[in-house]
């Protein structure tokens, strides 16, 4: 438990990048490095946080931390993988102020950007080995990839493809010889059953209560943290009728702007705007708004896996999971362009430190850290 904290906050402090960034991270230390998870159940869990609302990066840490862990686990990896951008931006609320961004902090952003093309290169690749393997899942990635890069975005043009990937799979790859779950399928659905009755229970009851502060607070975060896909981006337009007056204007896109100068999740945004809302007292507006705009990702997540644990194994699902993981690799290589490219990249120049990056990584089996440090030098110096 310990070592799990220590990785996954170590991740909180570095993992600049956003959604896709973060899951090359994942994939990198957790599978590649430290092997606490197979790469079919590292890409198990990244479709089922793909399909589901919420922080997509951190339900993929918590479904880790869970493989791991347990549900203390995927508990200890969400505090660890969030803290360190809930305290930068909580104080940033507490001590805002009008100056410029530092130069040295402009330095960092654009070196982590160009360590975020390096790891997802890294577990495109990776990923692209595993699960790339004939002709049609080759062409389920490449379709995949080519859709989600010329689709508007959305929540239906992104989910499209992994559903049809899954659909592909279970109608004409059924697997013959599929390993038997030890999971009840009954008893999964009473888990399961349960967990999001809890959700339902939270996203309906405190609005009877929603005269008081704390409360109302709550339930707006919660209601957000609902119905959001796509990643932290795409926070701010559904946040701002949602909050009304309780947040200002003027506080959500400076939640918005700091959220970009931290790493980690983007949605820890709601513990900057959390920390402005008159009324409560900085720390607890900010726990208070955090906690509300992730628990709904993470009821979801553990209310969907019992259910998906116990049934993966029959025959047709299994052929679905073949191409699903095929179209998570055409996810990861859009992503990989689009944001993560297009942010990182500048000049020629740049492409000396990323082909270097890659060596590192690759060939050379250097950390995450000391790769990032070499792009911090180039940045600095060049």
């Amino acid at each position: 438990m310990i070592e799990l904290l220590k990785q996954f906050f170590i991740l909180g402090c570095m993992s600049f990048g956003g959604p896709a960034a973060h899951i090359g991270y994942f994939e990198h230390v957790f599978v590649k490095e430290k092997q606490w998870l197979s790469a079919e159940a590292f890409a198990s869990g990244l479709a089922i946080s793909q399909f589901l609302p919420g922080p997509g990066s951190s339900q993929l840490g918590m479904y880790i931390g869970y493989q791991r862990g347990g549900y203390l686990g995927a508990l200890g990896a969400f505090v660890a993988f969030t803290l360190p951008s809930f305290a930068l931006l909580t104080a940033a609320a507490m001590f805002s102020s009008s100056n410029d961004t530092a130069g040295w902090v402009s330095t960092l952003i654009s070196a982590a950007k160009l360590l975020a093309v390096v790891v997802v290169i890294d577990a495109t690749i990776s990923m692209g080995r595993k699960f790339i393997h004939s002709f049609t899942t080759a062409m389920v990635a490449i379709v995949t990839t080519v859709w989600l890069l010329a689709s508007p975005s959305g929540v239906v043009y992104q989910v499209l493809p992994i559903l049809l990937a899954g659909v592909i799979g279970a109608v004409g790859f059924k697997q013959t010889a599929v390993q038997a779950t030890s999971i009840s399928i009954v008893h999964a659905q009473r888990r399961s059953g349960i967990i999001l009755s809890l959700f339902v229970f939270l996203l309906t009851v405190p609005w009877l209560f929603n005269s008081v502060l704390p409360v109302q607070v709550f339930n707006l975060f919660y209601q957000a943290g609902s119905f959001v896909f796509g990643g932290g981006h795409v926070v701010l337009p559904l946040l701002e009728p949602i909050l009304g007056d309780v947040v200002t204007d003027s506080s959500l896109i400076e939640g918005y702007a700091a959220a970009q100068l931290v790493p980690g999740p983007m949605f820890t945004m709601a513990s900057y705007l959390g920390a402005t809302v008159e009324g409560l007292s900085p720390i607890w507006g900010s726990i208070i708004a955090t906690i509300a705009i992730f628990l709904p990702g993470a009821l979801l997540m553990f209310g969907v896996l019992p259910v998906w644990e116990a049934v993966k194994s029959q025959p047709r699902l299994a052929g679905a999971i073949i191409m699903i993981n095929a179209s998570v690799v055409g996810l990861l290589a859009a992503a990989l362009y689009q944001p993560v490219w297009v942010s990182a990249y500048s000049q020629w120049t740049d492409l000396i430190p990323i082909v270097v990056g890659l060596a590192a990584l690759i060939k050379w089996r250097l950390s995450v850290f000391w790769v990032l440090l070499m792009m911090i030098g180039y940045q600095w110096f060049f």
